[in-house]
């Protein structure tokens, strides 16, 4: 072979090599996911563990947004009480330190009057009910109540019935409960049923019931069967009563200096991001109580569920609760009682 020939061939071998070069380098360059600095970075406080469902809800949120502004949104999400109390949170919100949350109604309340209507105690027959509610015309009307205290409602997520349990004896009766220190969370609401009830109000962090409940500090509390089983209230509380006392829904909120911020198509988003992360928390709820519940009775915790007749008692008991609401917000309590599972 000529020397001719020889460079003629490494001149062809050269420009295959970097034909293939040029090649993988094109599929690279069109392959590779462009850095997109975000336009905001907003945080999302959540009081709950990791795993809990309204973080769960809250993480799928934020990944909504992300997704469907391409990047130009980015939520944060800190859990666990990081920005402290949901009453911190929401002075915080207030005054510019946070962007979203998710908040107890019980909390919203206590600042806006026209939505202790919501959670008076015994209100909804069932989960479905509440939902009728939530989700029609009067959830959406009540959305808008916490415009009024400089936040935005963006959806209802889950939490549950809470129930009464206790650490020194069982609650079968209403008698039973007469006397007994019953911790509550900061809930004016919460306060007047317990109180209606014949027990003692103690108004405790959440993260100080166990302890509470261990050094007989109180007597008992009340809660949903998720936040009794990740609290791991079990333990020092055996005796757990199913009597679906109230039910708060939770709310996924908005600091209206952030929403300000928003362009109207970025509000939309928000709003629609927030409304499917709910519908998600809703199913994951659903099976964090079964798990939770079942993780409980595991532990020897003896679930008591009241008669008809003796929760008629507690519903009875009411009565004064209900005087106290009646002439501000009747026709609101009359609405939701029509939507029960009769009509």
């Amino acid at each position: 072979m000529g020397a001719q020939n020889r460079s003629r061939i490494l001149a062809y071998w050269c420009l295959g090599i970097a034909a293939v070069l040029l090649a993988a380098l094109s599929l690279f360059l069109l392959n590779r996911k462009k850095t997109i600095v975000p336009q905001y970075v907003f945080s999302y406080a959540e009081n709950q563990t990791k795993d809990y469902p309204t973080t769960m809800g809250g993480i799928r949120f934020a990944e909504l947004v992300e997704e469907r502004t391409q990047g130009r949104i980015r939520i944060q999400v800190r859990s666990e009480g990081e920005f402290g109390s949901e009453a911190e949170v929401i002075r915080q919100m207030r005054y510019g330190g946070i962007d979203f949350a998710r908040i107890s109604l019980a909390q919203v309340a206590d600042n806006i009057p026209e939505m202790k209507v919501l959670q008076l105690p015994y209100l909804y027959e069932d989960a479905d009910h509440m939902w009728r509610v939530l989700d029609g015309e009067i959830g959406e009307r009540f959305l808008q109540y916490p415009q009024q205290y400089d936040l935005i409602g963006l959806s209802w997520y889950d939490a549950g019935a809470r129930n009464i349990y206790c650490a020194t004896k069982p609650v079968r009766t209403l008698e039973d409960i007469q006397g007994m220190h019953i911790r509550i969370q900061e809930s004016e609401m919460m306060s007047e049923m317990i109180t209606a009830l014949g027990a003692v109000p103690v108004k405790t962090p959440y993260d100080q019931v166990y302890a509470a409940l261990e050094r007989s500090q109180v007597d008992g509390a009340e809660n949903n069967w998720s936040s009794f089983e990740t609290m791991q209230h079990y333990e020092v509380a055996k005796y757990y009563t199913v009597d679906e006392h109230i039910r708060i829904p939770e709310m996924q909120i908005c600091a209206k200096h952030t929403w300000e911020q928003l362009s109207e198509a970025d509000r939309e988003i928000i709003l629609e991001c927030a409304k499917e992360s709910a519908l998600y928390e809703r199913e994951l709820w659903t099976e964090h109580e079964r798990k939770a519940r079942t993780t409980a009775l595991a532990y020897q915790v003896e679930e008591i569920v009241l008669s008809a007749e003796e929760k008629k008692k507690f519903q009875s008991a009411m009565t004064p609760v209900y005087e106290r609401y009646e002439a501000d917000y009747g026709e609101d309590i009359a609405q939701i009682r029509a939507l029960d599972s009769a009509n």
